[in-house]
């Protein structure tokens, strides 16, 4: 492999690294909303695979069946994760048009 070669290549990696980081600054300003139980509990998810809110709707607090909201707000929580992973999942595809480079596997577990 040439020089010229090596240096091109190195280049086009600085810039695909500072255009992965600017993406992955914007995905951290995203969000993504998820329900359970109805819309019962909701809880919203951050690009950043941060939980930003959960919202309980008064009707499913239950002093009786606290197992029931606990399962809800697992549900929605988990989900929300699920839907954040995805849509950086999605984002860093468009970035990379769709190559799997090799140590980029789970690129969420960045942030």
């Amino acid at each position: 492999m040439s020089k010229k070669m090596l240096g091109d290549i190195m280049r086009e990696a600085q810039k695909l690294q500072a255009e992965m980081a600017k993406m992955q600054e914007e995905a951290k300003k995203k969000t993504v909303e998820a329900t359970a139980g109805g819309g019962m509990v909701t809880a919203v998810a951050s690009g950043a695979l941060d939980i930003i809110s959960i919202k309980i709707e008064k009707d499913v607090v239950n002093p009786d069946d606290v197992e029931m909201l606990q399962d809800l707000i697992l549900a929605a929580v988990n989900e929300a994760l699920r839907r954040a992973q995805e849509m950086v999942n999605n984002e860093m595809s468009k970035l990379t048009g769709g190559l799997q480079l090799p140590g980029l596997g789970n690129l969420g577990k960045l942030f």
